[in-house]
């Protein structure tokens, strides 16, 4: 048998999503579970029939390109935001997209399938991934075999802190064009903090801003607490988002 160092992949789709950029995606799926995306895929992927039976599943492995990691050389240790962003351990034991093959995993909720045509779209929710991520594969989450609730969690063995949200008058204004659901993704989304991890709230008096279903979000962050101060759209979103 031969065996070459060079593997070619070829995207079999990619995703529309509320995240305009990397900026604000949560750190893992899941962790902003009302955010809706849709998975679009290219033909020959996209034919009807590759996906029969799909509707039987609740959920997905979604695998895909962290295509936006400028990645140059291999680094076999990484800083990840959960141990505060200053203590480095292996790229093998963490999920950090600076990997050799910036291959990306995660678990997402099937919420409907579109089907038009003889073609078919995928609706999912709880992704971590920014508008316009490469799809490599999609695979059936199987419970009996992929749930292990004995498994070790290593060094994130609980779930992140989550800040309060609250939102300014003038922000609610600008934002009441979205649906609760989006408003809802919004704030589940901001709750994980997404400044740089050795951020913390003390003397923190920046402005931050997350690009969100179109909008420019403005906040700051004091008291464990995140103050949306405005949000000014930028550009139409995909209505299958809202």
């Amino acid at each position: 048998m031969t065996h070459s160092n060079d593997i070619m992949m070829k995207p079999v789709g990619f995703i529309h999503s509320p995240y305009n950029d990397k900026f604000a995606v949560p750190r893992q799926p899941r962790l902003a579970p009302s955010a809706v995306c849709v998975l679009e895929f290219y033909p020959p992927y996209d034919t009807e029939n590759a996906f029969e039976g799909i509707d039987g599943f609740s959920h997905l492995h979604l695998i895909f390109l962290f295509d936006r990691v400028c990645y140059e050389e291999f680094k076999p240790r990484v800083r990840p935001p959960r141990l505060g962003g200053n203590t480095y351990v292996g790229v093998f034991a963490t999920r950090s997209p600076f990997r050799p093959n910036r291959i990306g995993m995660s678990i997402v909720k099937l919420e409907r399938v579109i089907r038009q045509k003889g073609r078919v779209k995928l609706v999912i929710s709880g992704a971590d991934l920014v508008d316009g991520t490469p799809v490599l594969d999609i695979k059936p989450y199987i419970p009996f075999v992929d749930s292990i609730p004995e498994a070790e969690g290593g060094f994130a063995k609980e779930p992140p802190v989550k800040l309060s949200v609250e939102f300014s008058q003038e922000s609610k204004k600008s934002l009441s064009v979205l649906s609760d659901r989006c408003i809802k993704a919004i704030e589940e989304s901001l709750s994980q903090d997404p400044r740089p991890a050795y951020k913390s709230d003390d003397n923190d008096s920046k402005m931050y801003c997350a690009k969100l279903y179109g909008f420019a979000v403005y906040f700051t962050v004091a008291d464990l607490k995140v103050s949306v101060i405005k949000a000014e759209r930028f550009e139409a979103v995909n209505e299958n988002l809202l």
